[in-house]
């Protein structure tokens, strides 16, 4: 439709600001940011034009951007549960806008998207109105500033800001801000410092670079149209495999510092030698595997026969309702946490942990295995 791409523009611009203050340098606040700027692309659900069009319909394209915001979403949750509830009220806040807010609202008005006037104004000629009655209230506002890296203080101390302050520290912050110029006598060409030895810190330097170089080309690739490949990814957040099916599998190999998002059933997933590496999947029909990994993050939001942890260190599992029922095994690993939905809150998680330490007895003929129980416990 003529003029879409131009009526759009602003959100876009928007969406590209959000998700430019997740990177370089990492707020103490990075979940909250990624989870309201991953949200913000539910807004697009007024880009539907029919089924050729290449999205989801409306209801379904807002429920499948949640999703890639419910992760660092439920990291919130997890990390200020016991710590500062206004952080806790404010994803659980943040969550109601769009589901059931935001879908339920497209649900009544607009279930196979906008109707445009064929004979209608340019987008831009329209003066804005005011909403309609019947969109859903935005979230109350965080404890503190989401651009701050000072710890928060109580709510009574500071003035709140809600979402519009946050979409307004968008358009105004300076990126460049702090950043020092580079004068002619700090350039490495007229360094003193320079000349003929070579330091340890130029050593491991070298030796990083060079085991960077020998980990492969990054891939993101369906080969033979049954395995997904992702291998050597290294700080994307913003990974997603979509076109998937539940005969295909998905091999994820050496990535780093990553989010990948699977929005599909699949046949088996695999996640070997990964580092602090985020997976988030629909449904699987085989397995999950989780090997040689350290501080690894899985979310199964479906549904999950068997979870396996082999030579893992540091690794938090979190289980949706449809998945409680799943085998999980798990052998030569450490600091395993399973999340799973708590039973008496709405969007909380009740975390446990699974013993490392066992005691074997011989008796009556054979050993019997138990897991230490500490005191307090």
């Amino acid at each position: 439709m003529a003029g879409l791409a131009e009526f759009l523009k602003p959100l876009n611009e928007v969406i590209m600001k959000a998700n430019a203050m997740t990177e370089g340098r990492r707020s103490d606040f990075f979940n909250h940011l990624k989870s309201a700027g991953d949200s913000l692309s539910a807004l697009a659900w007024i880009a539907y034009t029919g089924k050729d069009c290449g999205m989801s319909m409306p209801i379904a394209h807002v429920e499948e951007s949640w999703q890639m915001a419910e992760f660092y979403n439920n990291k919130v949750l997890v990390e200020y549960r016991n710590k500062d509830q206004n952080h806790v009220e404010w994803a659980k806040a943040l969550k109601e806008l769009y589901l059931p807010g935001l879908r339920d609202y497209v649900k009544s008005h607009y279930p196979l998207g906008p109707v445009w006037a064929a004979s209608g104004k340019k987008a831009s000629s329209v003066p804005s109105k005011a909403p309609p009655p019947g969109a859903p209230a935005p979230p109350p506002p965080p404890p503190a500033s989401l651009f701050s890296s000072e710890p928060s203080q109580p709510s009574s101390s500071q003035p709140k800001q809600g979402m519009s302050a946050v979409f307004q520290e968008i358009n105004t912050v300076n990126v460049t801000a702090g950043l020092r110029k580079v004068t002619a006598d700090m350039k490495t060409k007229n360094r003193l410092d320079r000349a003929g030895v070579v330091s340890a810190s130029e050593k491991e330097t070298r030796s990083s670079s060079s085991s960077f170089s020998k980990a492969g080309p990054p891939k993101l690739e369906l080969q033979m149209g049954r395995k997904w490949v992702v291998e050597n990814q290294f700080g994307k957040k913003n990974l997603v495999i979509d076109d998937c099916d539940a005969k295909q599998s998905v091999y994820v190999f050496g990535c780093k510092d990553s989010v990948l998002q699977i929005q599909g059933k699949v046949n088996n997933i695999t996640i070997d030698k990964c580092s602090k590496m985020g997976v988030v999947f629909k449904d699987v029909v085989a397995a999950c595997e989780i090997v040689n990994c350290n501080g690894v993050e899985v979310q199964c939001q479906g549904s999950a026969p068997t979870i396996s942890v082999d030579n893992t260190s540091g690794c938090q599992l979190y289980l949706s309702k449809d998945s409680l029922g799943a085998s999980i095994t798990t052998a030569k690993s450490s600091e395993i946490n399973i999340l799973v939905p708590a039973a008496e809150s709405d969007g909380d998680w009740a975390e446990h942990s699974l013993p490392q330490q066992y005691i074997h007895v011989f008796k009556d003929g054979h050993f019997e295995t138990t897991p230490v129980s500490h005191s307090g416990a």
